[in-house]
């Protein structure tokens, strides 16, 4: 047999063969990646990879290890794993995006392969980021149910109270006692929202039982009035059960407190907690 101007042997052939298939088994050493852009629970946008070593079929486990991959993003080196028996040769990580509308994620073998064969391959893939950037949602609202929150059997909180747990959408809260009034201005100064293991709060289920609050707003129709609450969802019915607190007094002389009232079990009504929907 004759090939490029040499004769070969049949053992000749059977060495070049086995050459061959070897070379072209050692150049399918390579790194795979998948990854894709999504929102974190901290509302970032991070890309989320996965990287598992390939090789020809029914491959040695030294041939599918190699102690050091780097992943890159945008060419940059953003992580590092390796391929071994423990891991199944296949690691995932999650990384921060970098701006743009787009990124190129490539996983590139640095170190040798278990079987010796040299480094040096790298797959990429382009990962789209999604359209709607990453917006977090409100952690809820208060309502109250029935006709109105009976705090003490003088002092009320007519219907439509509606308190977000956040300082964008517009709120209501009226109180109204021995004949006076607080309407409070639509948007609060300030606000928490907790959630107390210890308190049941559902049905529904919420992310808060407790909302603490301060707003401004109109005493008997004259402006500059401060209101200080907290509202307490401790489960069904309510009454009896959820708990309130107001505070009413001149913004710019504290000391002229208007109403009152410690934090204590309602007397009526319903205070509810609620998953709030997403919102800009």
């Amino acid at each position: 047999m004759r090939i490029q101007g040499k004769h070969l042997s049949l053992a000749g052939v059977a060495a070049v063969a086995l050459q061959s298939f070897i070379a072209g088994t050692a150049l399918a050493h390579f790194p795979t990646i998948s990854a894709v852009a999504v929102c974190d629970e901290s509302n970032e946008l991070v890309i989320e990879y996965t990287s598992t070593a390939w090789v020809p079929a029914v491959p040695t486990i030294p041939k599918r290890t190699n102690p050091q991959i780097d992943i890159l993003v945008n060419n940059v080196v953003v992580d590092t794993g390796a391929y071994n028996v423990g891991n199944n040769f296949s690691f995932s990580g999650t990384v921060p995006a970098p701006p743009g509308t787009s990124a190129t994620v490539s996983a590139l073998a640095v170190a040798i392969w278990g079987d010796g064969f040299p480094a040096g391959q790298s797959r990429s893939v382009t990962v789209i980021y999604p359209t709607e950037p990453c917006t977090a949602p409100s952690l809820g609202r208060f309502t109250g149910g029935g006709h109105q929150i009976r705090i003490t059997d003088q002092a009320r909180i007519t219907r439509g109270l509606t308190i977000h747990c956040d300082l964008l959408l517009s709120n209501n809260l009226q109180v109204n006692w021995l004949g006076n009034k607080f309407h409070m201005t639509e948007h609060l100064q300030t606000v928490a929202c907790t959630d107390d293991p210890d308190i049941i709060q559902a049905p529904p289920p919420a992310p808060l039982d407790t909302l603490i609050g301060v707003g401004t707003g109109r005493y008997n129709g004259v402006a500059g009035f401060t209101i200080e609450f907290t509202l307490v969802d401790q489960g069904e019915p309510g009454g009896g059960s959820d708990q309130a607190a107001l505070k009413i007094f001149q913004t710019s002389n504290p000391g002229n407190v208007v109403l009152n009232i410690p934090l204590q079990q309602i007397t009526g009504g319903n205070l509810q907690a609620h998953f709030d929907q997403p919102h800009k």
